[in-house]
């Protein structure tokens, strides 16, 4: 995925940024089963304004045949986005294949949750349904070919076009990049505080402790006139 890449950035001239740009790539596509009514989740890394794309198709399970077969259009599946803040992005009903499209306001983990509503799958599929998932982020989430039939570009601009946005998108990594490592930096610097801080505590509790000792003693001495 463009994220992995994005580690690997330095700073780099835009030669080098091109030449990695036509090498990334967002795209992440899986298969996972679920049950009915069974809720299946996913964690997305995503820089702040950015377009993320996830199509998606069902298939149940035919017992008879013993095969995934394309799901019945009256399966219902439901889309739920959440963002670093916990914060819904996108809830929606969708059919058994669809495409659901959101942009991201808030850098970091993204929660991408689908789930079946319908109980009609117990019927049919005796609870067993296989869902294709792919995610698509960035420029990798832009039609090509339908922005040059409406813009009317040649393949040299539609080239141009192509890593312009990949560019940027990887600019928007960089950046979401610096701000993991800020948020690293603060949350080690407010760890090693409290370390310093429980250490001198540590440290103020055992000297007033010996002191203590010592006039106790003291005094457990003179009692017993050994002093």
């Amino acid at each position: 995925m463009a994220g992995v890449g994005a580690r690997l950035l330095p700073v780099m001239g835009w030669s080098a940024l091109l030449l990695l740009a036509l090498c990334t790539a967002g795209a992440q596509g899986l298969y996972f089963h679920i049950g009915e009514t069974e809720k299946r989740c996913f964690i997305e890394e995503i820089p702040d304004e950015t377009m993320v794309i996830g199509n998606y198709r069902t298939q149940m399970w035919d017992k008879q045949k013993e095969v995934f077969l394309p799901s019945t259009p009256g399966l219902g599946m439901h889309v739920e986005v959440k963002d670093p803040d916990s914060k819904v992005v996108l809830s929606r009903q969708y059919g058994s294949e669809g495409r659901f499209t959101f942009t991201s306001h808030t850098p970091g983990d993204h929660q991408i949750c689908l789930h079946s509503n319908s109980t009609k799958m117990a019927l049919f599929a005796g609870g067993k349904l296989r869902v294709h998932l792919d995610i698509q982020v960035g420029e990798h989430a832009n039609n090509y070919p339908e922005i040059a039939a409406k813009d009317k570009l040649t393949e040299l601009q539609l080239r141009a076009r192509q890593l312009l946005d990949q560019v940027e998108q990887i600019q928007k990594e960089q950046d979401y990049q610096r701000y993991r490592e800020e948020r690293f930096r603060l949350t080690s610097e407010s760890t090693n505080q409290r370390v310093l801080w429980w250490s001198i505590a540590q440290t103020v509790i055992l000297i007033l402790t010996g002191i203590w000792q010592m006039r106790h003693l003291k005094s457990f001495f003179e009692a017993k006139k050994l002093v």
